[in-house]
């Protein structure tokens, strides 16, 4: 296959890697590809990757698979969960696991410690988002306080994006000197460069308004360290070196663009670019990215530049959705079709069964990471059916507290755009009927690899950012169901107590030394 129009999509997930080759002609779903991994959660409130056995092995994996017969690429996109913590030292060597984003809660007393030297409004002010788990500050802070060891040999940090454009465009990532195959032999010739979106991430680290670091506050929270240049996630880093070629089956000389968090990849990917827009993502979390015209921060939310030069946006994510329904499903032993059966064939409001999703805490709006996961309700005649239900019900809820604290703060969530893995029939239509709003459907719903892709197709000048429209159109659109307004109305108003009457003690149980 040597058709020039091809593009290379790759993303790292939480629990999965996924890859994809798209026609830059028509945006044509040429292959994709999927890698599951896992998630090591070494101590409570941890949450890590390996980036050699992870990210590096799983994007060769995908690029081996898709690229196999394919002698030229017109360009390659990666991204990544974030924002995360991969520190490394002078030569992008990682020193050890990645710290990952928000569901990490490792860091509250730095936290706590940046928010009193720094004030939580001039923060606010000037990040556009509160310092919360989800901030990569605090995370440095923790590194230098508790590994100082770590800290002392660290030069660097990336994360799961920034990271795998360096070593793509490393003349001396080889193979041929890792007896293991893993390609793993650093250098320090990659780009070492992060996306303003991802910057925009690292409160108390980057100015959003102005658009760069933060240096008198950079330095205090992580002295010492070199600090990756900052690019736009369509822009064009480096190519593909020869090493690098050799190790992932990527043809030599492609260029690379930067990419960006997930979440931002995925908004591209389904055209949630333009104001008013909002990308709900179902995944292992979700997501919700909300396009405005200028920074609104609120302490509920996360507010962040956009994918493209010239934008904002408004942002919130709940800890846990997927990851409750996986778990629901190793737990039972049942798989994903059987038990969305059986919970369609329940009322709404599951029998009697009410939900707090809070799993592993909560990020917005309630950043309560000592929040737990509530099953209020139970009784005999309760079976797996009833939870199931309860756990997508409970998702709806947490995306219905999510945009009511979004169109408060000034947002203005307008077209609701669905996207992932978990866009499944009977969840998004649980989510339009609890939140009384419609969500469009587009064509392809793989997710963030498919806006690498677009990206790339950006970067290299085969397509503009409109084009997405085209690429990507829509298929259907998902209706509420009015009947159901009312009773999913009072059950929300239930939610939102059950977290206030149950806040102490999930507190209390979440301090205990088993927790």
């Amino acid at each position: 296959m040597t058709r020039n129009g091809l593009l290379l999509g790759i993303d790292i997930g939480t629990s999965s890697s996924k890859g994809v080759l798209v026609d830059a002609a028509d945006g044509t779903l040429v292959a994709e590809a999927v890698r599951e991994h896992r998630t090591e959660t070494p101590r409570p409130g941890w949450f890590e990757h390996d980036a050699e056995t992870v990210w590096w092995h799983d994007l060769r994996a995908l690029a081996r698979e898709l690229c196999e017969g394919v002698t030229a690429l017109a360009g390659v996109c990666v991204s990544g969960i974030g924002p995360c913590l991969l520190p490394a030292d002078a030569h992008g060597t990682p020193l050890r696991p990645a710290v990952l984003y928000g569901v990490d809660t490792r860091a509250g007393d730095q936290i706590a410690a940046q928010t009193a030297r720094y004030g939580a409004q001039r923060v606010l002010e000037r990040c556009g988002s509160p310092l919360t788990s989800q901030a990569v500050g605090p995370k440095l802070a923790w590194l230098r306080e508790r590994e100082p060891e770590v800290y002392a040999r660290t030069r660097r940090w990336y994360m799961a994006s920034s990271w795998l454009v360096h070593r793509l465009t490393d003349p001396l990532t080889d193979p041929l000197t890792d007896p293991s195959g893993s390609g793993s032999g650093p250098g320090s010739g990659g780009a070492y460069v992060l996306d303003h979106h991802s910057a925009s991430q690292c409160t108390p680290l980057y100015d959003l308004r102005e658009r760069a670091w933060i240096e008198d506050w950079r330095e205090e929270i992580a002295p010492g360290l070199e600090w990756p240049e900052l690019v736009w996630p369509s822009d064009v880093v480096g190519e593909v070196s020869a090493a690098a070629s050799e190790a992932t089956g990527i043809p030599a000389g492609t260029p690379v663009t930067a990419g960006t968090v997930d979440a931002w990849s995925e908004a591209t990917a389904v055209g949630a670019t333009g104001t008013g827009d909002l990308m709900l993502m179902y995944g292992t979390t979700m997501f919700l990215v909300n396009v405005v015209p200028e920074p609104v921060p609120d302490a509920r939310l996360w507010s962040t530049a956009g994918a493209f030069e010239g934008t904002y946006c408004l942002a919130g994510g709940m800890a846990t959705s997927g990851a409750v329904t996986s778990w629901l499903r190793d737990l039972t032993g049942a798989d994903y079709a059987t038990l969305t059966a059986e919970a369609a064939g329940l009322p709404p409001g599951a029998e009697g069964l009410l939900m707090l999703p809070y799993f592993a805490g909560e990020r917005t709006p309630r950043f309560d990471p000592d929040a737990r996961g509530v099953i209020a309700g139970l009784t005999l005649r309760h079976g797996r059916a009833h939870l199931y239900r309860a756990a997508l019900e409970a998702t709806a809820f947490g995306v219905r507290h999510n945009l009511a604290a979004m169109t408060e703060a000034g947002g203005d969530p307008r077209r609701l755009v669905a996207v992932g893995g978990g866009a499944r029939e009977l969840w998004t239509r649980i989510v339009s009927d609890v939140t009384g709003r419609e969500q469009q459907v587009p064509r392809y719903t793989v997710g963030a690899a498919y806006g690498d892709a677009f990206l790339a197709a950006v970067g290299v000048g085969l397509a503009h950012r409109e084009d997405i429209a085209t690429w990507n159109p829509i298929e259907s659109t998902v209706t509420p169901d009015p009947a159901h307004g009312p009773t999913y109305a009072a059950l929300y108003d239930h939610y939102l107590n059950l977290y206030e009457q149950t806040e102490p003690t999930v507190h209390a149980l979440a301090a205990s030394p088993h927790s």
